[in-house]
């Protein structure tokens, strides 16, 4: 069974970033993907698209003959795609891969007030795709209880149009610390697991800063109401994701795999005939193992990202360093730079003539390389008199 995975989400929640993160990860793991763009107005698409939906409808040629703003344009553009179903289904059966992405244009009433797009998911899902709706939120909306709790109740909404396995996620993690995120109330994993909403109220009282008076009760009673609300219908959780973070992608993709039961399917290689080889497992399979170190617990997200996000972050940068070094893209350690290193660690002082004369070298290669070519200059050194 092929499945379509839907991004959706505010404007700004990540949705194209996802999808090209979610292409470039498979790829990097040997696992086929295929992406597909089914926004008409987007016209700085970062992946590779198997095929776009702006092959069918123009946006800009829809607003200007039928005097449409840009949300009506894409409105208008969604439904000629319905009309034109026949050519979204040729377009899918032409994708090679089992697991497709499709990035849908930002617009939330898309999904909550438009029978378009349902419509499309509706008759894509009696022809045998598996679909798993990927809701997506940005961790701004933890600094402020208000935000959040609203934007809870948008999920809520959108789950009434969605009657498909869902995977919420918190999106820009590893930004959260800088917008707030090191002052929350609450540690990140009260955010994601949502065992006990109404521990929200006090802090929601101070935010909206209506005192003990009657005023503040009636919204004490209507935030009650409403965490109440969110709490029975259920959205079990979120997942995290720093896209640029390979664990944390390969944890989001396992959370998807379990959604569109993928991850069920059994994880070994197999022959040209089919058969199952116990022996060797594909690359996907064990990056995706319950047993690969990659898969992260929210409180080790607490962690790498808000309470020790500055040491984590020198010690990666370090390790890319390292990675590009390995790999040719930067220049090795010089012999006498390692040498004096050595040296250095062992209690050597060096005399500041040394220093002096390192500058002075530095200062004559950059003259040199100004000079270029063009003065025909040879390569003379520095030399260190005895």
């Amino acid at each position: 069974m092929r499945t379509l995975l839907l991004p959706v989400g505010p404007p700004g929640s990540g949705k194209s970033t996802l999808t090209n993160g979610l292409q470039q990860f498979m790829r990097a793991i040997n696992r086929p993907c295929d992406v597909a763009n089914l926004d008409p107005a987007n016209d700085n698409i970062t992946y590779e698209p198997a095929f776009d939906v702006r092959e069918l409808v123009d946006v800009e040629e829809v607003m200007e003959r039928e005097e449409l703003g840009p949300n009506g344009g894409v409105l208008w553009a969604m439904e000629e795609l319905g009309a034109n179903f026949d050519w979204l289904q040729q377009k899918l059966e032409t994708c090679s891969a089992d697991t497709i992405v499709l990035d849908p244009p930002g617009q939330p009433e898309l999904m909550q007030h438009h029978e378009a797009l349902p419509d499309m998911l509706e008759r894509l899902e009696k022809l045998g795709y598996r679909i798993v709706i990927v809701q997506l939120l940005d961790s701004v909306v933890l600094t402020r209880p208000s935000l959040y709790l609203s934007s809870l109740l948008l999920l809520v909404r959108g789950m009434l149009h969605m009657p498909y396995p869902i995977v919420n996620v918190l999106t820009k993690i590893d930004n959260l610390k800088s917008v707030g995120g090191a002052d929350l109330p609450f540690n990140l994993d009260f955010y994601t697991e949502m065992q006990d909403l109404s521990r929200l109220l006090p802090a929601l009282a101070l935010e909206q800063g209506f005192g003990k008076g009657e005023s503040a009760q009636k919204w004490e009673r209507l935030n009650g109401a409403l965490i109440s609300l969110i709490e029975d219908f259920g959205l079990v959780g979120f997942e995290t994701l720093a896209v640029e973070d390979r664990q944390s992608m390969a944890s989001l993709l396992q959370a998807i795999d379990r959604a569109s039961g993928h991850a069920f399917m059994g994880a070994r290689a197999a022959d040209e005939s089919g058969r199952t080889l116990e022996d060797e497992a594909s690359i996907w399979a064990q990056a995706m193992s319950e047993q690969w170190t990659g898969k992260l617990d929210v409180r080790d997200v607490q962690e790498r990202w808000i309470d020790r996000k500055d040491e984590f972050d020198e010690q990666e940068m370090k390790e890319w360093k390292e990675e590009a070094r390995m790999a040719g893209a930067l220049p090795e350690v010089s012999a006498a730079h390692a040498v004096r290193k050595h040296a250095e660690d062992a209690g050597a002082v060096y005399a500041e003539d040394e220093d002096e004369l390192d500058a002075e070298q530095r200062r004559w290669e950059e003259e040199r390389v100004k000079q270029g070519s063009a003065a025909g200059m040879s390569g003379v050194k520095v030399v260190r008199k005895s």
